[in-house]
């Protein structure tokens, strides 16, 4: 490493610190606080202010041309789960199904499905409230640790499909930028992701949720007056555009005489096409004949919409520093730094994400973040995309803490003290990391 390598790793270090700081200390937005951040990189490294200001513009608008039609569809799909009430008579089905011991793997197994087309905090909000009356419910002389456990594991699915299993956005910007192969990543992201909730969530919460002094939510579902639809039609809504983006792989499987005859399976299985596809049928699915009133219109919009600018702001800045840190050539170093090592590239990615998560508390800045920085290394080492971006994933959801939104509105849904927060969600956060990055390890040698 010569000076002039150290000179950009202080200059990528001290802009990055920047946008922490003025995210956690001066609470600052994260998209004023990166875009910040971007400036002082660029200004540090020596770019000239006008290189700076381009590569700003094409890295903001490279993920959100890429990304914010799949952002904004997510959203949609998630609002109109919630507007019906669907998710919330799938969640309260399910568990009441389920005997008492089996309430952890029945949330485990529903978070999992509603949260594969949602953000990770949509999907809190619109879940944890509903799995938190179930734990209520549970008979007399069921143990608040029990009732713990119930909750945990449905924050470990929801964050486990959030890291690792397109077509949640996080994984999707990784796959766009790195290039994976979109069934492949999904396929891999399922094999790794459920054995880790397994592991992390109903396993580890008997460790974690034991002894900790009840507390009350301080947060809680608003009632709903809605009727919601029947649960197999939010089953088909959750999981159809899963199974179209999926169904693009059928063609390649096929004998070479049939296989033009499904050709549209492929076009189908973009995500945009899919989400298009999935959001509109499940107007009439979850709503019925009053789909197109204009009450339950501007509804869905109303809560598909609050959180989309600040998402797709967040998301732009993230990708702006990214492509400052690529101009100024860090992309490069990693290239040079990869070649000849011992550090697998698959480490490497899951290393820089773990940093970027720690410092910002955002898992899709350090997901966009370290995919932009990646394509160079792989494309040098030979490492499978697919593989790296479920590295990236496991690294983006390391040991959450208090600059992190999500740690703030899981500890309020869960009732605990900060020090029961970090003891819950801060180490199965950590165990997602640690035990997705060793099952992308293992798989990657045999796939």
């Amino acid at each position: 490493m010569n000076s002039a390598d150290l000179h950009l790793i202080l200059a990528a270090l001290a802009g990055v610190g920047l946008s922490v700081l003025l995210i956690v200390k001066a609470r600052l937005h994260p998209f004023l606080g990166l875009l910040c951040g971007a400036f002082a990189v660029g200004a540090l490294g020596g770019l000239p202010m006008g290189q700076i200001v381009g590569a700003i513009q094409k890295g903001a608008g490279d993920i959100l041309g890429g990304t914010g039609l799949v952002v904004a569809l997510g959203l949609a799909l998630g609002a109109m789960l919630q507007v019906s009430n669907g998710a919330g008579a799938l969640a309260k089905a399910t568990l009441k199904l389920c005997p008492p011991g089996a309430a952890p793997w029945a949330s485990l197994g529903v978070a999992m499905v509603i949260g594969l087309p949602l953000f990770f905090e949509t999907g809190l909000v619109l879940l944890l409230p509903i799995v938190a009356s179930a734990a209520a419910a549970l008979p007399v002389g069921t143990s608040h640790a029990a009732r713990l456990q119930v909750l945990l594991a449905a924050v470990t699915g929801l964050s486990v499909v959030h890291a690792l299993v397109p077509p949640h956005p996080g994984p999707l910007l990784a796959v766009e930028v790195l290039g994976a192969d979109l069934g492949r990543t999904m396929l891999y992201g399922l094999a790794v992701a459920v054995p880790t909730g397994i592991v992390a969530g109903p396993l580890l919460a008997r460790i974690t949720a034991r002894g900790l002094p009840p507390g009350e939510p301080a947060l809680a579902a608003a009632p709903s007056a809605v009727v919601p639809p029947p649960v197999w039609r939010t089953i088909a809504v959750v999981l159809l555009p899963v199974v179209l983006i999926a169904g693009g792989q059928v063609e390649g499987l096929l004998p070479p005489a049939i296989a033009p005859n499904f050709a549209w399976l492929s076009v189908a299985s973009n995500p945009i096409l899919a989400l298009l596809i999935a959001s509109l049928a499940a107007l009439p699915l979850l709503f019925g004949r009053g789909a197109l009133r204009a009450p339950v219109q501007g509804a869905i919009w109303t809560e598909a919409m609050a959180p989309a600018g600040a998402i797709l702001l967040s998301i732009g800045a993230g990708g702006a520093l990214k492509q400052v840190l690529v101009t100024m050539g860090l992309a490069d170093l990693l290239v040079r730094a990869s070649d000849g090592s011992m550090i697998s590239p698959l480490v490497l990615a899951w290393g820089i994400a773990v940093c970027i998560r720690l410092a910002t508390g955002s898992a899709t800045v350090a997901t966009i973040t370290t995919a932009g920085m990646m394509p160079a290394v792989v494309a040098a080492t030979g490492a499978s995309p697919e593989w790296t971006v479920l590295a990236i994933g496991a690294g983006s959801v390391f040991f959450s803490h208090v600059n992190d939104p999500g740690f703030w509105l899981v500890k309020g849904y869960l009732g605990t003290t900060t020090a029961g927060t970090f003891r819950t969600w801060s180490m199965l956060e950590t165990a997602i990391s640690v035990l997705g990055l060793l099952l992308v390890l293992a798989g990657s040698r045999l796939f």
